[in-house]
C-alpha cells in the first residue's frame, strides 16, 4: 500500500486539528462526536485521493476496517441496551441497597468495592454514573461527596481493566484477538486491585467522622415489576458472553445480541398486557441509549484505521521500538498518555502499530496495554469516560481533582504495573 507524502501530511494535519477539537470540546462548543465523524471521512477521503493503489483495492481495505469496527459498535450497542433495561427496572437496587453506613471510612471502602466489581461486569462508565447517582441521593452535600466521587472514578476504571467486558479498550483488544478471557482476568486482577488499594488507603487516612446520610424516599426505593428477573437475566447475559464465545467460536457481539434477544422476549411477555409499562420495554429503552457515544467510537476508530492504512502508525511504532525499546516502558507511557488523551484512540492506534502476527494473543505486551489504558486514565479527571461523566454530573473542576487525586492515583497506577511485572517474572 503506497501513499504519497503530501497525503500523509494532510491526514496527520486533519487528525491533529480534529483531535485537538475533541480534547477542547468544552471550550470550542462543538460536540466531539461531530468532530470524530467529520475527521474520519476526511482522513479516508484524503487516503483514497492520494493512494497509488486502485480505488477498488482501497475500498476493500476500508471494508475490512469497517467490518472490524462494526463488531465493537454492535457489542457496545447491545451491552448498553442491556444496562439501560436493567436500570429502567431499577434492578441495580439489588446491589445499591447494601450501602447504608454513615462512617466516612467505611463508605469509601464500600463504594470502592461495589464500583470495582460492578465495573468488571458492566463497564466503567455505566458504573460511575450509577454510583454517583446513588451518592447524590444518599449524601446531599456536594463537598462530602467529593472524595467518594474520586474513588468511584479510580475503582470503576480499575475494575473495568481486568475483564474483557469491563472497559471498552479491553473489549476492543478482546474482540480483535489480542486477549483471551481467562488469561486477562488471571493476569490483571491483582495489578488492578493494587492500583486501587493505594489511593483507597490514602483516602481512608484522610476521611474521619460521620456522613450526613439521607434516607431515600419510597418512590426512589420502589422496584419496577420484574426488576429482579431483568437484573439476573441482564447480568447473567453479560457474564455469559465470554462463555458463548468459547463454546461457539462466534464473535462476542453475537453473544450480546443473544442476551439482548432473550431479555427483549422476556420483557415483552411480562409487560405487553400493561399499557402503563411501555417505558419498561426495549423500544422505549433504546431511546435512552447513548447513541452519540456509540457514533463517537465509530468515528474515532475509523479515523485511527485511516492512519493505520496510510502506514503512519507503523512508523510511530518503529520509532518507539528504536527509542524506548522496553515494552513495559512503552505500555507505561501509553497509560500516562491516556490520562490526557482518550484511551480509545490510544489503544486503537496501538493495535495498528503492533500487529498480532508479531505480538500474539495474550502476550505480556497486550496485558500491559489493557492494564495501562484502563487504569492510567484515572490520574486526571479528563482521562477516562467515567471521569468526564462524573466531572459533568458533580461539576468537579480539573485542578481540584488533580490536587486531591493525581498523586495517590498515579502511585497506584505505577504500583499496579510493578506488581504485574513482578508476577510475570515469577511466572517465567
Amino acid at each position: 500500500m503506497e501513499i504519497f507524502g503530501s497525503g500523509i501530511f494532510w491526514i496527520v494535519l486533519v487528525f491533529c486539528i480534529g483531535y485537538a477539537a475533541i480534547i477542547l470540546e468544552y471550550y470550542v462548543k462543538v460536540n466531539k462526536t461531530a468532530v470524530a465523524l467529520l475527521i474520519a471521512v476526511l482522513c479516508w477521503s484524503i487516503f483514497l485521493a492520494s493512494s497509488a493503489d486502485s480505488t477498488s483495492d482501497n475500498i476493500k481495505v476500508l471494508g475490512h476496517h469497517v467490518s472490524e469496527v462494526s463488531q465493537i459498535i454492535f457489542f457496545l450497542m447491545g451491552a448498553m441496551t442491556l444496562v439501560e433495561l436493567i436500570d429502567s427496572h431499577r434492578g441495580f437496587k439489588i446491589v445499591t441497597d447494601r450501602i447504608s453506613t454513615k462512617s466516612k471510612t467505611k463508605m469509601i471502602w464500600i463504594v470502592a468495592l461495589f464500583s470495582f466489581f460492578l465495573s468488571s461486569i458492566l463497564d466503567n462508565l455505566t458504573t460511575a454514573i450509577l454510583m454517583v447517582s446513588l451518592l447524590r441521593k444518599l449524601v446531599p452535600q456536594r463537598a462530602e461527596r467529593f472524595l467518594l466521587c474520586c474513588i468511584v472514578v479510580v475503582a470503576a476504571n480499575a475494575g473495568g481493566a481486568w475483564t474483557p467486558i469491563g472497559d471498552v479498550t479491553t473489549t476492543m483488544l478482546w474482540i480483535n484477538g489480542q486477549l483471551s478471557t481467562l488469561a486477562v482476568m488471571k493476569s490483571l486482577f491483582i495489578p488492578s486491585v493494587a492500583s486501587l488499594l493505594i489511593p483507597l488507603i490514602w483516602y481512608s487516612f484522610r476521611s474521619r467522622g460521620k456522613l450526613a446520610v439521607q434516607k431515600l424516599s419510597d418512590s426512589e426505593t420502589k422496584e419496577m415489576p420484574g426488576a429482579r428477573l431483568v437484573f439476573y437475566l441482564g447480568v447473567g447475559g453479560l457474564v455469559f458472553v465470554p462463555i458463548f464465545k468459547a463454546l461457539t467460536g462466534l464473535p462476542p457481539f453475537m453473544g450480546v445480541i443473544l442476551a439482548l434477544g432473550v431479555l427483549w422476549l422476556a420483557t415483552d411477555l411480562m409487560h405487553h398486557p400493561h399499557a402503563e409499562r411501555e417505558h419498561l420495554r426495549v423500544p422505549h429503552v433504546l431511546t435512552r441509549v447513548d447513541t452519540s457515544g456509540v457514533l463517537f467510537f465509530l468515528g474515532i476508530l475509523l479515523c485511527v484505521d485511516a492512519l493505520q492504512a496510510a502506514g503512519i502508525l507503523q512508523h510511530i511504532a518503529a520509532w518507539l521500538d528504536s527509542t524506548v525499546k522496553s515494552q513495559a516502558m512503552i505500555a507505561t507511557l501509553i497509560g500516562l498518555f491516556s490520562a490526557v488523551i482518550d484511551n480509545v484512540p490510544l489503544v486503537a492506534a496501538t493495535m495498528g502499530m503492533y500487529p498480532i502476527q508479531n505480538y500474539p494473543m495474550d502476550s505480556s505486551f497486550w496485558h500491559m496495554i489493557a492494564y495501562a489504558a484502563g487504569t492510567g486514565g484515572s490520574i486526571l479527571i479528563i482521562g477516562s469516560s467515567a471521569g468526564v461523566a462524573i466531572m459533568g454530573m458533580e461539576k468537579i473542576d480539573f485542578v481540584s481533582y488533580m490536587r486531591k487525586a493525581s498523586i495517590p492515583v498515579g502511585l497506584g497506577y505505577l504500583a499496579g504495573m510493578g506488581v504485574y511485572l513482578l508476577l510475570e517474572s515469577f511466572a517465567i
